[in-house]
């Protein structure tokens, strides 16, 4: 941080008591949640997994460890605040554009970005939400298209445990399943 002039602060965020927060992905109290289904066209159920690592209320903030399995799609939607996205291993496509390992996506609060398909052999990503998490989607017809074309069926979403402070909004999206 700078100030107008160019010249960094002389105060100190610091907060006394503060120390970092380590995490692993084995760690016994993160659950892997399934996010999102679907039925593929040869009858098997892909699905989206994640672990959260951070989840804070104040300020908000997620960081998470998502799984999808092959061919997995996911409808275009945004998030209320910016979102990053690394692509760990295997890759996807977002809308047209092919995003293989090691692919940085950054998505500004009030963009969108899918739907999301996974590729051939699946994928892994990173991703960090600086601010409410929680997502919105638009033009559902696009998600229906990319079904239609792999010849899946999306499922149900499944119940998310979410922190008490916050409220699952998937219900509302353009196009949710009933």
């Amino acid at each position: 941080m700078t100030t107008e002039q160019g010249t960094p602060p002389t105060d100190s965020p610091q907060i006394e008591g503060k120390e970092p927060i380590f995490r692993h992905l084995d760690d016994p109290d993160m659950k892997w949640q399934k996010v999102r289904r679907q039925r593929n066209a040869d009858g098997t159920e892909g699905t989206v997994i994640e672990k959260w690592f951070a989840f804070s209320a104040d300020p908000q903030y997620l960081s998470l460890y998502a799984i999808y399995s092959p061919g997995m799609i996911v409808r275009r939607h945004g998030h209320f605040c910016p979102h990053v996205v690394y692509i760990m291993a295997g890759g996807a496509w977002f809308g047209d554009r092919w995003c293989p390992e090691g692919t940085h996506i950054e998505l500004p609060f009030g963009a969108a970005f899918g739907p999301i398909r996974a590729g051939d052999e699946g994928c892994t990503m990173f991703e960090v939400m600086l601010g409410d998490p929680r997502s919105w989607g638009d033009h559902p017809e696009l998600f229906d298209q990319a079904h239609a074309a792999s010849g899946s069926e999306p499922l149900p979403d499944e119940p998310l445990d979410y922190p008490p402070w916050l409220q699952d909004l998937r219900q509302h999206w353009a196009g949710a399943e009933e």
